[in-house]
């Protein structure tokens, strides 16, 4: 009842600030910003003064279309903005955006915004592909940016941001899959245990279960001002719901979106304000609901999170050398 009541909370009595932060001089990062929550933290960013704000989106053709928009609505210089591929369910593409990191001047902030959401069970790489997309490939584009992100915290004398946008819905995620007593990616890809209505929620979960451990092997200090989060916009309006769901979900969906979906807009504004450059330092390794710290709930507090977020972790930095060997030195 309680995750309801906070929805209801979240969504008809909070007001979303405006974004008014100074990103004069700074280089953001927002992948998956093509099209809704993205491109609209992406606008926002080039109109407070951002030196170079880079699109990260799998299509390049239909990330430039997103930048003549930007460009268009915000009088912003053609060089400000830069296209990038990165696809989320190819580890080479993940790879390739990663080498390619290490060769900017600086990098302010980096929004991991893209994901996926789907019903349906499909393998992308060997993972079912919400854990490819959602968990895993985000947290290689995270332990990439993060020497970049050290960097520029000491070279400019700011601090620098790295947040994972996730989902409240994190909280009332079963994982009936973390059961099985064996390897949990071994009960995640197998289509026969597969609990697909819940899985978005689950990868959401494992998510923090990921940020919190970086952050916990990344502290901030005077050699790494990186403040790390996870933060959700909530209810939104937005491309996220483009599987080829039921007839009944999409009406369901639709009814939902009516009466408690903010707009695409709005959504932007948080991403924006949980990436900003004065963002105070108890955020770091925290989940972020409406633009501050929130509590994590039973999932992350209770004993039975605790296990299994060192369970998870444990099997997740394993897989994560695996696919790119020596990813995770760059923690403590």
């Amino acid at each position: 009842m309680g995750f309801f009541l906070n929805l209801i909370r979240s969504q008809f009595f909070t007001t979303i600030p405006y974004p008014s932060s100074d990103f004069s001089g700074q280089t953001v990062i927002i992948t998956g910003s093509n099209t809704g929550l993205g491109l609209e933290a992406a606008r926002h960013i080039v109109r407070l003064g951002a030196a170079k704000v880079i699109l990260a989106v799998r299509c390049v053709s239909k990330g430039e279309a997103a930048a003549q928009d930007i460009l268009q609505s915000t009088n912003a210089k053609a060089n400000v903005i830069d296209v990038w591929k990165l696809d989320l369910s190819s580890y080479e593409s993940v790879k390739a955006f990663g080498a390619r990191l290490q060769t900017l001047d600086r990098l302010d902030a980096i929004i991991q915004n893209a994901g996926i959401f789907t019903t349906k069970f499909a393998l992308a790489e060997e993972n079912e592909s919400q854990i490819t997309v959602n968990v895993v490939s985000a947290a290689q584009v995270g332990l990439y940016a993060l020497p970049k992100l050290r960097e520029t915290s000491q070279t400019f004398n700011v601090r620098t941001r790295l947040e994972f946008v996730g989902s409240d819905l994190y909280q009332i995620a079963k994982f009936k899959e973390a059961e099985s007593s064996g390897y949990l990616f071994d009960a995640l890809n197998s289509k026969d245990l597969a609990n697909m209505d819940d899985r978005y929620a689950v990868s959401k979960l494992l998510l923090l279960f990921t940020v919190r451990e970086i952050a916990t092997r990344s502290p901030i200090t005077k050699d790494s001002n990186v403040v790390i989060i996870k933060s959700t916009p909530g209810a939104c309006k937005s491309d996220l719901f483009r599987d080829d769901f039921s007839w009944l979900q999409k009406i369901m969906m639709s009814c939902m979106n009516a009466i408690f979906a903010r707009t695409t807009e709005v959504g932007g504004r948080i991403l924006v304000n949980c990436a900003r450059p004065d963002i105070e330092a108890e955020a770091h390794g925290r989940f972020l609901q409406d633009c501050r710290v929130f509590t994590n709930g039973k999932n992350i507090d209770s004993t039975k999170g605790q296990q299994l977020q060192k369970r998870w972790n444990s099997e997740l930095f394993s897989k994560l050398e695996n696919i790119a060997p020596g990813i995770t030195k760059v923690l403590a």
